[in-house]
């Protein structure tokens, strides 16, 4: 049984806390909130579970294998750094820190201690995110044209970070997990009405190798919860609606052919019409799973293993590189910049 302490009881903490805790190859035997409510809450709900306010005591007990960080974004990396020196293992909220300095150091402090250091790309680990990977190994939707993804709502509205680091940060590491691959160039512009100097939506695009782009938008100023993707391919294209658990993912068997006009212009509507390709829609069946109970079990395993995971410390470093990205290029007027 790994012993975890869960640093973080607010929003995210207890789904943490209960996937640890009802795992057959874990415990936890800590939680630490500077919130005496949450402190409260979680001695209720777990009494067998010890608390505390201030996490230096937690991270000093020996018998801690694993840390696990659900705080601000802005303590992501005071923790994380220090829980890797007292020789824990690390699972820490995304991003993995707020410099990508920050996040390269933390790397090197779990390389060196030979500590395991995940971060909470949950998306990742979703089963339609997974097979939409699949697809791609198998070139089913032949080279990838763009991608456009869409993550709104109405709150939670942050004061750490702004929307992007909050929101895109997830979208991210989803394009670079199914590319695999780190885009060379980013563009964004963003708006804050809010709170002055927090951008509350942002709309943003990536170059990537091979002419593939990506458009993000985000906000947590929309009426309606949107988790939507869609990839352009020369061979087909995909659609991922997160809000349909049922049925998230759509192929489409839809192509633009080269059958043109000889004379290199279309005169009538039927000309028109040859130059697309419609062709079935397949409503692949994707099994329902809690991608947070899928993230857990991969970070005891890769402890238990001594494996790497799929959302390991470089993979959340190099989305911090592409939102530092993000915030340069908004604050050039949406200029396009270098990751």
């Amino acid at each position: 049984m790994l012993r975890i302490a869960v640093i973080g009881a607010g929003h995210w903490g207890p789904n943490l806390i209960r996937n640890f805790h009802n795992h057959q190859a874990s415990d936890v035997t800590w939680v630490v909130d500077r919130d005496e409510s949450r402190r409260a809450l979680t001695r209720s709900r777990y009494p067998e579970i010890r608390v505390a306010s201030d996490a230096d005591r937690v991270l000093a007990d020996p018998d801690v294998d694993a840390v696990v960080i659900a705080t601000p974004t802005t303590t992501h990396y005071a923790l994380a750094s220090a829980a890797l020196r007292a020789g824990k293992h690390v699972l820490v909220e995304k991003p993995i820190a707020t410099r990508l300095a920050e996040a390269e150091e933390l790397c090197a402090l779990a390389e060196a201690g030979k500590r395991v250091l995940m971060v909470g790309h949950v998306f990742l680990f979703n089963a339609a995110i997974r097979r939409v990977k699949e697809y791609l190994d198998q070139g089913k939707l032949g080279q990838i044209f763009y991608i456009s993804m869409v993550r709104t709502n109405l709150g939670p509205i942050r004061m750490d970070v702004n929307a992007a680091w909050d929101l895109a940060a997830h979208d991210v590491a989803i394009v670079n997990y199914w590319l695999e691959a780190i885009p060379t160039h980013a563009a964004a512009h963003g708006g804050s009405w809010i709170n002055p100097g927090i951008e509350d939506a942002a709309f943003a695009n990536l170059w990537y190798g091979n002419g593939i782009m990506a458009n993000l938008h985000v906000s947590w100023l929309n009426p309606r919860k949107v988790r939507d993707i869609t990839i352009v391919g020369e061979k087909g294209m995909l659609t991922f609606d997160d809000m349909n658990l049922s049925e998230p993912l759509r192929l489409y068997d839809k192509t633009v052919t080269d059958q043109r006009s000889p004379a290199g212009f279309i005169d009538t509507f039927a000309s028109f019409r040859t130059s697309i390709r419609e062709g079935d829609i397949l409503i692949p069946r994707v099994p329902t799973n809690e991608p947070l109970r899928a993230e857990c079990e991969h970070f005891l395993e890769c402890i238990a293993k001594g494996a790497r995971p799929v959302s390991d410390g470089w993979s959340g470093a190099a989305a911090v590189r592409v939102l530092s990205a993000f915030d340069r290029s908004m604050a050039g007027d949406g200029q396009k910049v270098a990751v």
